[in-house]
C-alpha cells in the first residue's frame, strides 16, 4: 500500500533564517490536504565538556520569547555545502571561547518535525583550549558565559534553570554516556 506523497509547494516567505512554504500532499487513500512547512539549513549544537566534569553554557537573548535562556553553544548550518563538524568548531570558539582536541558527533535530532524540516546535529566537544570568542549579531554581542556541573543538568531542568529543548537534548545524550 503507498504511503504519503508531496506532490509539491508554493513559497510563501523567504527570510534570512527561515523560508516558508505551503505543501500538497496525499493521503495513503489518496485525499488531498495541504500544510505549512518552515525549511530551515539545520543547525549543530556543541556540548562542551571539560575533564573535570563541567559544561560551558551561554546565557542569550531569544526575541521570540522575550527572555534569555541557558542553553549550549549552537548555531545555523548558513555555510553551503560545510561539514556539520567544521561549523560545530566554528560555533564553539565563536560564541564560548573554545576550541575542541576532539569532536563527536553524539545525535541528531529534528527540532519541531510537526511543521519544520530543520535537523540538528549534536556534537560533544572534549580537550578545550581557550580561544577568542567572535560574538555574531546583537544577541550575541550581549551573551555571557557559564560552567555548570553535568552532574547538576537534571535538577536544573527541574527547577526551570534550563528550559531550550537543544540543551536538554545534548546534555541528556552526553550525560548518559559520562555517567
Amino acid at each position: 500500500m503507498p504511503g504519503f506523497r508531496k506532490l509539491g509547494e508554493r513559497q510563501v516567505y523567504d527570510g534570512h533564517l527561515i523560508e516558508v512554504a505551503v505543501g500538497t500532499f496525499v493521503t495513503p487513500d489518496g485525499e488531498e490536504f495541504e500544510r505549512e512547512v518552515v525549511h530551515h539549513p539545520g543547525a549543530v549544537v556543541v556540548v562542551p565538556l571539560h575533564g573535570d566534569g563541567r559544561v560551558t553554557l551561554v546565557r542569550q537573548y531569544r526575541a521570540a520569547i522575550e527572555s534569555d535562556l541557558l542553553e549550549l553553544p549552537a548555531g545555523k548550518r548558513d555555510v553551503t555545502g560545510e561539514d556539520p563538524r567544521v561549523t560545530a568548531q566554528r560555533e564553539l570558539a565563536e560564541e564560548a571561547g573554545l576550541r575542541a582536541g576532539h569532536m563527536e558527533l553524539v545525535g541528531r535530532f529534528y527540532n519541531s518535525a510537526g511543521f519544520s524540516d530543520e535537523l540538528s546535529w549534536v556534537y560533544v566537544a572534549t580537550d578545550l583550549q581557550a580561544c577568542p570568542t567572535d560574538f555574531q549579531g546583537v544577541e550575541e554581542s550581549h551573551m555571557t558565559i557559564e560552567q555548570v556541573a553535568l552532574a547538576d543538568f537534571p535538577a536544573m531542568v527541574r527547577d526551570g534553570r534550563i528550559i531550550d529543548a537543544k540543551t536538554i537534548i545534548g546534555l541528556a545524550l552526553v550525560s548518559s554516556d559520562h555517567r
